[in-house]
């Protein structure tokens, strides 16, 4: 089981607080450092402001060496889908070949508003639009031209550059990470363009029924299901014993039951146990999402007492 470290800046981070988090991913040994891509708080001031996802994973690129780097998820509302091109193929490089993407349709109306940024009422046919467009540039031979003439986006002799360091499904690009909960629609745009189907903070008796879904998706276009990765997302709250993981819900306004029902929450061999049952289901990574971001000692504790458990 891969663990990634998943932080939500939004709610209140600069880039020294995401370059801490992202510095003890790597040195506790953890997969990878993930970061939400929002421009608005979801309660409370989010103070100092909001940070953007890729320039923050640019400079993380060059301030890191080993981990994964990557959203989970950017809208589609954000950005058009050429720039996003070569947005994350210009990440990748600086990295090393570290990056992979999340693509999604947006969802939270009010960020869109308060910066002026357009949202449509329908915006999945802009997600598989964007899949296609941007796998499709960076899997296009240097030297030969890409063009998209689509219900949304136009490209005419896009000399596809730059590419990605790394190869995704047999030809350049970057593994791509597609999810959510409906039951066709997302799935078959996984099987048919990601590297990665997630599942961001399901109930737990709907995870195998889903991922069971998007292995149909796979043999309908006969794609082997073995070669996506299946994942989940859960918000983390550990303790060494019950007083500290109480003090960790306080600190992050949740409920002790309520995690424990539906996140990784309470002792470690109560994490460590979930863990092995979400692998049980079928996933072989989990992106904990860490609320806290000035408590890295949470980090340390799930490094020294949740991991050796899985192995």
């Amino acid at each position: 089981m891969q663990l990634r470290i998943f932080t939500e800046p939004q709610q209140g981070a600069t880039y020294d607080d995401l370059l801490a988090v992202a510095q003890a991913t790597e040195e506790l040994g953890f997969d990878a450092f993930f970061r939400s891509d929002h421009y608005l708080a979801m309660g409370g001031t989010g103070l100092p402001g909001p940070t953007d996802a890729w320039t923050t994973l640019a400079g993380l690129a060059r301030e890191t060496s080993r981990i994964r780097l990557g959203t989970l998820v950017s809208s589609v509302t954000y950005r058009y889908p050429g720039i996003l091109a070569i947005q994350v193929a210009q990440v990748d490089q600086m990295s090393g070949g570290r990056v992979e993407l999340g693509l999604g349709t947006g969802w939270f109306e009010a960020e869109h508003t308060a910066y002026g940024i357009p949202f449509p009422p329908k915006r999945f046919d802009l997600l598989e639009e964007q899949l296609e467009i941007v796998t499709g540039l960076w899997g296009t031979p240097v030297g030969e031209t890409y063009s998209h003439a689509g219900a949304h986006y136009t490209l005419t002799d896009s000399p596809a550059l730059p590419k990605p360091v790394q190869q995704a499904r047999g030809r350049a690009g970057v593994p791509v990470i597609v999810g959510g909960n409906g039951p066709r629609r997302t799935p078959a745009l996984a099987a048919r363009y990601a590297s990665e189907f997630n599942l961001a903070f399901p109930e737990l008796d709907t995870v195998a029924d889903k991922f069971a879904g998007v292995r149909r998706a796979c043999a309908e276009i006969d794609r082997p299901a073995d070669e996506l990765v299946l994942s989940a997302a859960f918000v983390l709250c550990v303790g060494r014993d019950e007083a500290e993981f109480r003090r960790r819900a306080q600190a992050i306004g949740r409920e002790p039951d309520e995690l424990r029902e539906h996140g990784l929450a309470g002792t470690p061999g109560e994490v460590a146990e979930r863990l092995r049952w979400l692998g049980e289901q079928g996933a072989t990574r989990t992106y904990l999402q860490v609320l806290d971001l000035a408590d890295l000692d949470h980090l340390a504790l799930v490094a020294e007492e949740v991991v050796p458990q899985l192995t």
